[in-house]
């Protein structure tokens, strides 16, 4: 995929120009237009630019702050375990903060290009603009790390004292299925997690030899202070149990990314067919089908949360972000909800995710979208009772089925 990268870009570069002139196909381009019509304001501030205005514009919580100390954004100047960045995010949007940065980095699902890249301006003297930032991201983040297409990645390194991975170490991308003891190279982590380990909080000592390292000082830390200077963020935390909700997220949107894209493509290479074969309009053909059922399914999974690491002791953060997500719902008539956290053995104690209430899988397409839920109502009602969903017990399927026939509209006619 890295060879065809350039001629991706284009194509990308291409569509978001052709998508100047559709309606606001993502939270970014929302806010961007009240800036056009002069309905928005933003405030600046010495200490961190415009970062506060721009996460109360986007309704992005300052307690889901995270950070990452390795070198691996294209800030990277900027990033040090003195300095790491910060990163906040709700259901929609993910903003980037550096100490001293020249741009806040923002990314979003799009219903066109599948992922958008911004940069804002620090600078006071710039106009106040949501940048496409596309080209220069899409170098790292539409690679085979996201499987060719628009994406987010979850890293974890080897970082060695001033934050650069130790590549000859090897790094992981990280997701739901990654066990807790190789997550967080690079990253601070503050909570409580008993006798679990991870790489969170640690500059590699020993370079021929991470393994070597004693890590002990780095787990169930509550206080970055001794660190560097949590002043100069909006939160002194970065939160665990955020961490962990980041890192699934990150990979769902990158599963509805791709669903949206190929479904896309092959719909538009059935029209062709049609056309150059002559056939009638809605004739499907069946590798078409067959495509579209196949990256159904892994959305599918990605929201049953098939293949998740288990967790075996609890888990607790310090941010107050467990509660506060919690609180968002929407909560069924027993005031069951997908926000829910277990924490105990798993993240969450009802494994369907929240995103199936976001934009993201809203904008995909229909005959996609028709394959998702036939799929997962099969899965919810025990028909499907195959090896990717065996940790979903009966009372449990029940429950997930009962909360999303309570909290989602306009859910398909088998349903009911």
């Amino acid at each position: 995929m890295l060879a065809g990268l350039p001629l991706l870009i284009l194509v990308l570069s291409m569509t978001a120009r052709q998508a100047a002139l559709e309606p606001i196909r993502n939270v970014v381009e929302g806010v961007q237009s009240r800036l056009d019509r002069r309905a928005l304001r933003l405030e600046r501030t010495d200490d961190h630019g415009y970062l506060k205005a721009i996460l109360k514009e986007l309704r992005v919580p300052e307690s889901s702050q995270v950070l990452v100390f390795s070198k691996t954004s294209f800030q990277r100047e900027r990033i040090t375990p003195k300095t790491p960045r910060a990163l906040y995010f709700n259901d929609d949007v993910y903003v980037g903060f550096c100490q001293r940065g020249d741009v806040v980095e923002v990314s979003t699902p799009d219903r066109i290009l599948g992922t958008a890249f911004y940069a804002f301006s620090q600078d006071p003297e710039d106009k106040p603009r949501f940048v496409p930032h596309n080209d220069a991201c899409l170098i790292c983040h539409s690679s085979t790390r996201t499987q060719g297409y628009p994406g987010h990645i979850i890293r974890s390194v080897f970082p060695d004292f001033l934050g650069m991975p130790i590549l000859s170490a090897g790094t992981t991308t990280v997701d739901s299925s990654t066990p807790l003891a190789d997550r967080w190279g690079g990253w601070y982590v503050t909570g409580t997690h008993g006798k679990l380990e991870h790489r969170g909080n640690w500059v590699v000592a020993n370079k021929k030899d991470p393994s070597a390292d004693d890590r002990t000082a780095n787990q169930n830390v509550v206080d970055l202070k001794r660190r560097f200077t949590v002043g100069a963020y909006l939160t002194p935390h970065s939160d665990i149990v955020a961490l962990m909700t980041l890192e699934h997220q990150a990979e769902m949107h990158n599963r509805l990314a791709r669903a949206m894209l190929i479904t896309n493509e092959a719909l538009r290479r059935q029209e062709r067919l049609n056309i150059e074969l002559k056939e009638r309009p809605d004739y499907q053909w069946e590798s078409v089908t067959r495509q579209i059922q196949s990256v159904g399914e892994e959305v599918v999974r990605g929201l049953l949360f098939s293949g998740e690491a288990t967790i075996a002791d609890p888990i607790k953060g310090t941010s107050g972000f467990t509660e506060e997500f919690a609180k968002r719902g929407p909560f069924d008539t027993h005031q069951r909800s997908l926000r829910q956290f277990d924490l105990e053995t798993r993240l969450f104690k009802y494994r369907c995710s929240y995103l199936i209430y976001s934009r993201a899988f809203s904008d995909l397409p229909p005959v996609v979208k028709e394959h998702i839920w036939k799929r997962l109502d099969e899965v919810l009602s025990g028909r499907d009772q195959g090896d990717a969903y065996k940790h979903l017990e009966p009372e449990e399927r029940r429950a997930i089925r009962e909360i999303l026939k309570a909290t989602v509209t306009n859910l398909p006619a088998s349903w009911e």
